[in-house]
C-alpha cells in the first residue's frame, strides 16, 4: 500500500491534506517535449472538484462508507461523492458501521471517531474540518488512518483519491528519509540511496522536504542545472501529468530532483495542495521517489503522510538515540526503520540503538573522511561511488521487498 494525503501545515492550518495513497492537487505540466511547466494548464484553480478534469469514472459506482455523526461533515462528503459518480454509504455510529465496512470500496471515518469496530481494516481517510490542528493528525496515527482530509479545502483531492481507488494505477514507492537528531545525516543518505538506485537503471526522483534547510541543489552542485524548482509551482493548482512534471525536473547524478532553491531569498511558499499533487504524480512517474523529509513539524506533517515507508537516520550516540525515539511520536502509521550513522564498533551498537529506539535498523551509513566538507562543496555524488557507500545503499535498496526493481549493484 503507498501512501498520499493533504494537510496544512503549523502556520496554515486551513490548507487541504491527505495522507498516503494518492494525493493530487497541485502542481504543474510541461507543454509537449520538455519546457516549463504551465500552471493551470487543465487544472482547477478553485477549491473544489473540477467538472472538467480528466477524472475517471466508472460505469458501476462502489460504495463509499462515511463513518461521522457530524453533519457538516456528512454533508462536505456527500458533494464530493457526488462529484465522482460515486455511492455514499453514512452511518453515525461505529457499531453499526461495521456490517459495511468491508465491502465497502473505501471508507472514511469523521474526526468524532474514536475507535474502530472490532478486527475491521484501518480506514482509507479521516476526515476532519479546519481548525482542528495537530489533533489530526494524532487521531489519524492512533486509528491507523492511511489519509488525512481537512474539510473543506481538501474537497478536490478527496474527490480525485475516491475516484483514483476505483481504479487502481501501478505507483513507484515512495521512501522517506529523515534525521532523528539535527545533523544526522538524513540529506547524504538519501542522496546515496537515490543514486545508487539511478545507477541500477531504476527511474528516480529525489524531493528537497525541507524549505529551510538550504537548499539540496547545492549539496549536488546542481544549482545551475535547468529546471523547475518548488517556488516554480506555487502558483499551480489541479492534477498533475507526470510526464511533464518529469520532463521539467532537473537531473543530477542520473536521477531527477526536485529542490528547494539554494539562495538567501526566502522561498515562495508551495501549499500542501500543490505538494500533494506533486508527490501523487511523482508516484506515478518515476518507479522510486526519495523523499528528504526534514525534521520541522510542517515538512512531516506535509511530507511524511505521503511515505511508504520511512527510514531515521541516528547517529550513534544516547542522545541522537533518545531525539529519535522521540519523533516516532510525529510519524504516520508506516513501516519504519533505522539507519544508524557510525563506524563499526561506536560506543552504541545497532542492536542497542534498536532497542532504544523500537525500530529495527536497516542500514548503517558510512563515516567517511572529509564528509563534511564534501557536503559544503557539492562533492556527495562524488563521495557515492566509493565501495563503502555502495555497499550502504545496496542494503537498503535489498530490504525494499521488490517493491522497486533493483537488480545487483556493480
Amino acid at each position: 500500500m503507498s501512501r498520499h494525503q493533504l494537510r496544512p501545515s503549523p502556520s496554515e492550518r486551513g490548507t487541504a491534506h491527505g495522507t498516503a495513497h494518492g494525493a493530487a492537487l497541485g502542481a504543474a505540466r510541461r507543454a509537449t517535449g520538455a519546457g516549463p511547466i504551465s500552471p493551470g494548464t487543465g487544472m482547477s484553480s478553485a477549491g473544489g472538484p473540477d467538472p472538467a478534469a480528466e477524472a475517471w469514472l466508472p460505469d458501476d459506482a462502489a460504495e463509499v462508507l462515511l463513518v461521522t455523526g457530524f453533519h457538516f461533515l456528512q454533508g462536505e462528503v456527500e458533494r464530493i461523492v457526488a462529484a465522482t459518480g460515486g455511492q455514499l454509504r453514512v452511518v453515525a455510529d461505529v457499531a453499526d458501521a461495521a456490517q459495511y465496512w468491508d465491502s465497502a470500496a473505501a471508507v472514511l471515518v469523521g474526526s468524532d471517531v474514536r475507535e474502530l469496530p472490532p478486527r475491521r481494516r484501518a480506514p482509507a481517510v479521516l476526515v476532519g474540518l479546519n481548525g482542528e490542528g495537530d489533533s489530526l493528525w494524532h487521531l489519524a496515527a492512533a486509528l491507523g488512518a492511511e489519509r488525512v482530509a481537512v474539510l473543506p479545502d481538501a474537497a478536490a483531492w478527496l474527490a480525485e483519491y475516491l475516484s483514483r481507488s476505483r481504479s487502481p494505477e501501478a505507483g513507484g514507492l515512495v521512501l522517506g528519509v529523515t534525521g532523528g537528531c539535527g545533523g544526522a545525516g538524513a540529506t547524504t543518505s538519501a542522496i546515496w540511496i537515490a543514486q545508487a538506485a539511478a545507477g541500477l537503471g531504476v527511474r528516480v526522483l529525489l524531493v528537497d522536504g525541507d524549505p529551510w534547510g538550504g537548499g539540496l541543489e547545492l549539496a549536488l552542485a546542481a544549482e545551475e542545472t535547468p529546471g523547475l524548482r518548488w517556488p516554480d509551482l506555487s502558483e499551480a493548482s489541479g492534477s498533475i501529468d507526470p510526464d511533464q512534471l518529469s520532463d521539467s525536473l532537473p537531473v543530477a547524478g542520473g536521477f531527477s530532483f526536485l529542490s528547494w532553491p539554494g539562495s538567501r531569498e526566502r522561498p515562495a511558499a508551495v501549499d500542501a495542495a500543490t505538494t500533494a499533487g506533486v508527490l501523487d504524480a511523482a508516484r506515478r512517474g518515476y518507479e522510486l521517489v526519495v523523499v528528504d523529509i526534514g525534521r520541522g513539524s510542517e515538512p512531516l506533517h506535509t511530507f511524511a503522510w505521503d511515505c511508504d515507508r520511512i527510514l531515521v537516520v541516528v547517529p550513534a550516540q544516547l542522545k541522537a538515540a533518545v531525539a529519535s525515539a522521540r519523533l516516532l511520536q510525529e510519524l504516520p502509521p508506516v513501516e519504519a526503520a533505522l539507519l544508524v550513522r557510525g563506524k563499526p564498533g561506536a560506543a552504541l551498537d545497532g542492536e542497542l540503538i534498536a532497542g532504544a529506539v523500537g525500530l529495527p535498523v536497516h542500514g548503517r551509513v558510512p563515516e567517511l573522511r572529509g564528509l563534511a566538507a564534501a557536503a559544503e562543496n557539492g562533492r556527495l555524488l562524488e563521495l557515492g561511488k566509493r565501495r563503502s557507500v555502495r555497499y550502504f545503499a545496496a542494503s537498503v535498496l535489498d530490504l525494499l521487498d521488490g517493491e522497486i526493481p533493483v537488480g545487483e549493484l556493480p
